[in-house]
């Protein structure tokens, strides 16, 4: 699974030098941030093969003194979830914000900044426990190079500054519910056998999964009516499978609907449309 940066860079600290961390660190900047806010505040739902890619946002003040040109420094904005010395999974804005300035002081400038940030299953998410609330982070890394070796000496020193805990995000499973109404056509006042699955992604196989146990409502919206009705609640089954039967009435269109769990995205039907003789 993937660390932060400072999670990779404190094990191969110590694993380099076989001691405890070190006592004193260089000055960090002094940076400080509100809230970075994900997707609109939105859950993000994630299949198995599409990026999905998200809108953040977020605010920082900085010395007057530290210009971030990325170029020799950057700042940017990630999710995680675990610590961040020790990050179960973690995910980075993978675009240069673009920022504002929106207020300044003598010694101070506070800017308003923009960004993306893309979510690959296939690359970023590996198990069920992705499917969680995951901490917001600002990530500040700055290099030094020295090239000139006239005097038989070149240096290249990388400092790394993390402050996490800057806001959340929900990630969610995307699920699927299909439905099948038969026979077709029926007779009025004849049975019908309304079938159906729900199942959502399964990030370690890459493929969806039945999810069994779940309650999930059949609608049924008559010929030339304007909105569905509940019809009845169905629970998922073996391998998410959905079943039960219904008196057909009237020409119309049925539907299972689906409202979402903590881990999973809501999700309806396409529509099956009877026609009743």
């Amino acid at each position: 699974m993937r660390k932060l940066a400072i999670g990779a860079a404190m094990s191969g600290t110590l694993a380099l030098t076989g001691l405890a961390a070190p006592a004193a660190l260089a000055d960090s900047p002094a940076l400080t941030f509100g809230t970075i806010t994900v997707n609109n505040g939105k859950p993000i739902a994630v299949g198995t093969k599409a990026a999905v890619t998200v809108p953040v946002t977020y605010s920082f003040t900085r010395p007057a003194d530290l210009v971030i040109d990325y170029q020799n420094n950057f700042l940017i904005a990630a999710l995680y979830r675990g610590s961040l010395a020790e990050t179960d999974n973690a995910v980075e804005a993978n675009s240069m914000p673009v920022c504002t300035t929106t207020a300044t002081t003598d010694t101070t400038v506070t800017e308003s900044c923009a960004a993306k940030l893309t979510i690959d299953p296939r690359d970023n998410l590996y198990t069920a426990a992705d499917a969680t609330t995951w901490k917001a982070a600002a990530l500040y890394s700055e290099t030094a190079i020295d090239l000139d070796e006239s005097d038989d000496h070149i240096s290249a020193h990388t400092g790394l500054d993390i402050w996490g805990n800057l806001g959340t995000a929900k990630l969610q499973r995307v699920s699927k519910v299909t439905v099948n109404a038969t026979p077709e056509p029926v007779v009025k006042g004849k049975t019908l056998t309304v079938k159906g699955a729900l199942t959502r992604a399964d990030w370690n196989t890459g493929r969806y999964a039945g999810y069994k146990g779940q309650k999930v409502t059949l609608q049924f919206k008559a010929k030339g009516a304007a909105a569905y009705t509940d019809v009845k609640t169905v629970t998922s089954g073996t391998g998410g499978a959905l079943a039960t039967t219904v008196k057909a009435s009237k020409d119309g269109s049925y539907r299972y609907k689906f409202a979402g769990t903590s881990t999973t995205a809501a999700k309806t039907s396409a529509a099956d449309f009877v026609d009743v003789r």
